[in-house]
């Protein structure tokens, strides 16, 4: 469960179609940090960031997720997760997608190139030197260049509660269906103020990565940042929370309802 637990935070977290964006949300520079809680514990910080660079002589936003078990819950269950993706600046398409993830002694480090033209995944597993191939559907994602996508292509001004969004995956070997579906518009407290958020639900509909009982709900800030500043995921045994801790590098003005 905890392996399942941390996967998911990363995606929505650290806990997003071949057309251009409409509206791009985040921009070179962005940053954040979260404060992540399991059940009693402070289980974790994790970061999200955003730097321009280069991949293959293609201009790409290089976004790094990093995430470490804390405190008295690394003396029990050491977490330390590194997610990466390399994304075209224009359509959101990931290039190359890089997961190395310590969970408790679980192990993983995948290198995957997304060949578009072809529809191909190829996967190197870095543990035992073993490269393979998998068909993919178009405009495919992986787990970090999902969100980013997700938050480019979210309309404010056309959301209703009901309202799915589609996006297809592809995670380690498999290729996922994923749903999106909005909650409806909610002011949250946080450390910085109110903020006036749009909330969602996510599922995966097929595949053993992610189920749909664990039932999490995260919430993106109501501007046109879309910042992602709170999850919340019921477990069959305890429950997580994660929330905005600190930000820099916006590209659009942070709507905060002061007190």
């Amino acid at each position: 469960m905890m392996k399942k637990l941390f996967a998911i935070t990363i995606l929505f977290c650290l806990v997003s179609s071949a057309q251009l964006y409409s509206q791009q949300a985040f921009e070179d520079g962005e940053w954040f940090k979260f404060r992540i809680h399991y059940g009693i514990f402070n289980a974790s910080y994790a970061t999200l960031e955003v730097d321009e660079a280069r991949l293959n002589n293609k201009s790409v936003y290089h976004i790094k997720g990093r995430g470490k078990s804390t405190g008295l819950l690394s003396l029990f269950f050491k977490v330390d997760d590194d997610y990466q993706t390399y994304i075209d600046k224009k359509t959101g398409k990931p290039y190359k997608f890089i997961r190395k993830i310590n969970e408790g002694g679980y192990t993983k480090d995948l290198e995957i190139d997304f060949d578009h033209e072809d529809n191909k995944a190829h996967v190197l597993n870095k543990k035992n030197n073993q490269l393979q191939s998998f068909s993919v559907p178009n405009n495919v994602h992986d787990m970090l260049s999902a969100f980013y996508y997700i938050r480019n292509q979210i309309d404010i001004d056309g959301l209703k509660p009901g309202k799915e969004m589609r996006l297809n995956m592809f995670i380690d070997d498999e290729n996922l269906d994923f749903k999106l579906v909005f909650l409806g518009r909610e002011v949250i407290k946080t450390k910085f103020g109110k903020i006036a958020t749009l909330k969602f639900r996510p599922y995966v509909l097929a595949g053993r990565v992610f189920k749909e009982k664990e039932s999490l709900t995260f919430w993106v800030s109501d501007d046109k940042n879309k910042i992602p500043v709170k999850i919340e995921a019921d477990l069959a045994v305890g429950s997580l929370d994660a929330d905005l801790e600190a930000y820099k590098g916006l590209k659009h003005q942070f709507s905060i309802i002061m007190n």
